[in-house]
């Protein structure tokens, strides 16, 4: 009798901790939710890039759905990229680009944006913005425009003097240095080094990028700014963008138009965005993040340049043939 009595009275003193245990495992939550802005201070009309992420668990087979507002308060949808999808072990990560922008002056907030997993919805955090003007000195006059006023040069008479002068000088100065290079190169001849296609060099710098390994040592700034760059080096030698001067989203709807598959183009511009979230909102993504991005740019780059080859090699087939028909014209004519 002693041992049964013994075990009921360890049964009954452990049901409580078991029944604590499964109702905390029963409200645990079965998605986390976050929002991320590039930057909260802007100019009215200025473009705002909203990132939305969920994680939920990979053994979750519940209807999931991202219901977003037909408007916010005080702000104005620009554009609603889709939903990227990334399997992980044991859980699924949705992650979505929207691009937004305020023509009201204030101070206001993106209201919490709904997560919804079967009944139960989950919100993100509200983000505050604030919407202002250019910044004047209200201490200062205000000044009308001036009609333009002629003021007389004393030294206009000695310009076109002072104008041939200069010219002679600089002739003499370049040819007093052209006949020096060559005397010099006359003298020791220079073998000149190979220079590398904008393919070859591009795919060297992310050789070389790749093995200093930057985000496993927390560098992850430096590594998508040299990404970028490299990315932006690439489109300006072999493809003539000016692509230094543009932002991301001016680069992307430039790229818009290439031949590129739609899911490489949709990852490239995924890749892009998330330069800008890293550089300025200080987001930190994953490792397997940091990789994925790099092969995308990586094979952009490849992608980019058999398009380019393919495309020059058509023209010059092209011009091969009208250069042979205006050749055949007049052989037919003395025929």
């Amino acid at each position: 009798m002693r041992p049964l009595r013994s075990y009921i009275i360890a049964t009954l003193l452990c049901l409580p901790v078991t029944l604590l245990h499964a109702q905390k495992k029963s409200t645990a939550p079965l998605a986390t939710v976050k929002a991320t802005v590039d930057k909260q201070n802007i100019l009215i009309g200025q473009h705002i890039q909203l990132m939305l992420e969920a994680t939920v668990p990979d053994t979750l087979t519940i209807h999931w759905s991202w219901p977003l507002p037909d408007s916010l308060l005080h702000f104005d949808w620009v554009e609603k990229h889709n939903v990227d999808t990334v399997v992980r072990p044991g859980q699924r990560y949705y992650r979505q680009y929207l691009t937004i922008t305020s023509y009201d002056s204030g101070v206001w907030a993106i209201p919490r944006i709904a997560f919804v997993v079967g009944k139960k919805s989950y919100l993100t955090d509200s983000i505050r913005i604030d919407v202002g003007y250019s910044k004047i000195d209200p201490s200062k006059d205000y000044h009308d425009i001036k009609e333009i006023i002629d003021v007389p040069n004393p030294l206009a008479v000695w310009i076109p003097w002072i104008v041939a002068a200069v010219t002679v000088i600089s002739l003499v100065l370049v040819f007093w240095l052209v006949r020096k290079r060559k005397l010099r190169l006359a003298a020791v001849p220079i073998k000149p080094a190979p220079k590398l296609s904008p393919l070859e060099d591009a795919i060297r710098q992310l050789d070389e990028l790749q093995k200093q390994e930057l985000p496993a040592n927390g560098s992850v700034k430096i590594y998508y700014s040299r990404l970028g760059e490299i990315f932006r080096a690439y489109l300006l030698r072999r493809i003539g963008i000016s692509s230094f001067a543009e932002t991301s989203e001016e680069l992307i709807g430039q790229l818009r138009g290439s031949l590129l598959p739609r899911d490489q183009f949709d990852s490239l511009a995924e890749t892009l965005r998330m330069s800008d979230f890293v550089k300025f909102a200080k987001y930190q993504p994953g490792i397997a993040d940091s990789d994925q991005h790099y092969r995308v740019i990586r094979a952009s780059i490849e992608s980019l340049d058999k398009l380019r080859q393919e495309e020059e090699h058509h023209q010059a087939m092209a011009a091969g043939k009208v250069a042979t028909a205006v050749t055949a014209a007049p052989n037919q004519q003395n025929n």
